[in-house]
């Protein structure tokens, strides 16, 4: 014989309002008793009218807040009394109200630009990296979510997009201006120096290893007669000879006019890239023949795949993460946006920035969001939660009504005996 069992979880919340239902109403019983029991010897003993009047009151309290409470939710003993069964009827006019309230409070720019103004969301972030929790239920589910996240990214569909985004913007960006300022300023600081220097020194080397093939373009641009006296070997000779003193001569003096040539010549190259159109357009059509070229496309597409490697495994092991140069990296950087106000501030301003445009783009669909959830609630469900929410608050006043009513009929009796 199987035995089924069935449970339902504990929500504290309900289990202290039945409580304090079950207090209340107890309360309303034992005043009615004892206004039944002092009603039958108030005559025979006088100090029970006190007794008297206090139950009688209580009950009037207490049966005049059951009343009040019971028609926030539902109508009283079952019948259809104006003016309760409240929330279930107004529920639509509820939800508005909410959400109007929230847009009014919470989801204005202005408002959140006010209490983001205090957010040190730069400090945080700092602390967080510098000192990162060791382990604990965030950490881990973090991890996993993160985690489950990039393995659930169709990767052909988001590496397509990733590369598109990259060209995309390589396509929309200028570089011809750039790349001109670039080496205007390592001319201005001289660092064309080393690239002169390893240019000629490849021009020496390359010579060194060529003299065969320069040999025979002489040999084969000289005449028969000339062969026939054998000038041709020492037109090459001295050719080859002539080349390499002046690559010498150009290494071992920065004056060499060939060197100021050169350097001329990358200043010229500089301007035209920032200020020309023709070479400006040039440089574009160049770039734009680059950014086409299956393999910079392959390159990007693999700097994402790599990329998210690496993110799948700090996700997976963030510990073995953290403890090598990467966490080292992570800490560093924690400690200077503890440190560096000049960078707390710059991120602190985007992420007021980033808040405050989010609220003032999506605001009014988080609380359209709000009322249109509201109202697709059946009348039931917005009883029940509301009355589970404040339902034990509510048997308070049912409490507090029952001990007033009974002070102010003991009081009030007072009176009456007393004048």
């Amino acid at each position: 014989m199987k035995v089924a069992l069935s449970w339902a979880p504990f929500n504290p919340t309900q289990g202290g309002a039945r409580g304090m239902r079950i207090i209340a109403t107890g309360m309303l019983v034992a005043m009615a008793a004892v206004f039944l029991i002092s009603n039958g010897f108030d005559e025979r003993y006088p100090f029970l009218g006190f007794v008297k009047a206090f139950a009688e009151a209580a009950m009037v309290g207490g049966l005049a807040d059951w009343f009040a409470v019971t028609a926030l939710f539902r109508h009283p003993l079952g019948l259809p009394i104006p003016h309760t069964a409240i929330i279930p009827r107004n529920k639509d006019r509820i939800g508005d109200t909410l959400a109007q309230f929230l847009q009014d409070n919470f989801l204005t720019p202005s408002v959140v630009a006010r209490r983001m103004r205090s957010v040190d969301v730069a400090g945080a972030a700092g602390r967080f990296l510098s000192n990162p929790p060791g382990h604990g239920r965030l950490r881990e589910g973090a991890s996993k979510l993160f985690a489950n996240i990039l393995e659930s990214l169709d990767q052909e569909r988001l590496g397509g997009m990733v590369k598109s985004a990259v060209s995309s913007r390589l396509r929309a960006m200028e570089v011809s201006p750039l790349l001109g300022s670039s080496l205007d300023a390592a001319i201005t600081d001289e660092r064309h120096v080393p690239l002169l220097d390893g240019i000629i020194t490849w021009a020496g080397r390359t010579l060194d290893s060529n003299q065969d093939m320069i040999r025979t373009m002489v040999r084969d641009r000289t005449g028969f007669m000339v062969k026939l006296t054998g000038l041709d070997e020492k037109i090459a000779d001295s050719l080859i000879d002539g080349l390499r003193r002046l690559m010498i001569d150009m290494a071992i003096n920065p004056e060499h006019p060939l060197r100021a040539k050169a350097e001329e010549g990358l200043a010229q190259l500089a301007w035209d890239m920032r200020f020309d159109p023709d070479m400006r357009a040039k440089v574009e059509e160049w770039k734009n023949q680059i950014v086409e070229n299956k393999a910079v496309s392959d390159w990007v597409e693999g700097l994402w795949e790599n990329a998210r490697q690496g993110l799948l495994k700090a996700a997976r092991d963030p510990d073995a993460t953290m403890a090598g140069k990467f966490g080292e990296a992570m800490r560093q950087l924690g400690e200077t946006l503890q440190q560096d106000s000049r960078l707390k501030s710059t991120i602190n301003q985007f992420a007021r920035r980033a808040v405050v445009g989010g609220v003032a783009s999506y605001g009014s669909g988080i609380v359209a969001l709000v009322s249109d959830t509201i109202r697709g609630w059946d009348a039931r469900t917005v009883t029940d939660r509301l009355e589970g929410a404040v339902g034990r608050d509510l048997q308070y006043i049912r409490i507090n009504g029952t001990l007033v009513g009974g002070l102010v009929g003991l009081i009030i009796h007072s009176f009456e005996v007393a004048f």
